[in-house]
């Protein structure tokens, strides 16, 4: 059974659609990358999965139960990026959507310190997280989505500004994460990334969308055009 379908989805803002007519599904395990023009609507589509919007019309559906076991980790502000806590309690912050009292349980703070070493950043734990890199704040950010990513993980352009040494770590440690059984639905502008290591690929757009395994999409007339417009 499908975790997320969308069935003639139409998302955006104040009754003013963004993006219309999205009809796709994402399964257990899969790998879905989102890709498209700059305002096309990718953000839109991902905070209303997230359930912080309502679709303006269609139907989307998430398996019951797995709202409540989604990780997202978002596009950073200027603001966020300069955060004075530690690394530990920006991660331990991740378990806030399970449920908290006065304070942390002992579950919730193993989860947390589970999920620091599984992203290879134990040794800055106590670091304060706003003198980190940009790669370093990206893992940080990646094992908190962790702490409430039981079923699927969504990610918002997780190697924006990075170099390309740290992007490919990123989409390798994503990889990793999809290989070990967790759902993902990431955001990107990389599209040759995207054919490389997703399993399947959601092209938004005005004009009529692709949705379909990444090995289709370079030959489809819309990822062919697209692919000419990023790699002139």
């Amino acid at each position: 059974m499908a975790l997320l379908t969308c069935e003639n989805v139409s998302v955006g803002y104040e009754g003013k659609p963004v993006a219309e007519a999205i009809t796709f599904a994402v399964n257990p395990k899969d790998y879905l990358c989102i890709v498209g023009e700059n305002g096309s609507g990718k953000t839109t589509l991902m905070r209303t999965i997230l359930g912080l919007l309502p679709p303006l019309s269609g139907k989307m559906t998430l398996e019951e139960g797995v709202r409540h076991h989604i990780g997202y980790l978002p596009q950073q502000s200027p603001v966020q990026r300069d955060f004075p806590a530690s690394v530990r309690e920006v991660v331990l912050s991740g378990c806030l959507s399970r449920g908290r009292g006065p304070f942390f349980t002992r579950a919730q703070k193993a989860l947390a310190d589970k999920n620091i070493a599984r992203l290879n950043i134990t040794k800055i734990a106590n670091h304060c997280y706003r003198e980190l890199s940009g790669g370093q704040q990206q893992r940080v950010l990646l094992a908190r989505a962790l702490c409430a990513a039981d079923k699927m993980l969504l990610l918002d352009e997780p190697a924006a500004g990075l170099d390309p040494q740290i992007t490919q770590e990123m989409y390798d440690l994503i990889g990793d994460l999809n290989q070990s059984g967790l759902t993902i639905i990431m955001i990107t502008h990389d599209v040759g990334a995207a054919i490389r290591n997703a399993s399947h690929i959601l092209h938004v757009s005005r004009t009529p969308l692709y949705f379909g395994e990444s090995e289709g999409y370079a030959q489809s007339p819309l990822g062919s055009a697209f692919l000419k417009e990023a790699n002139p």
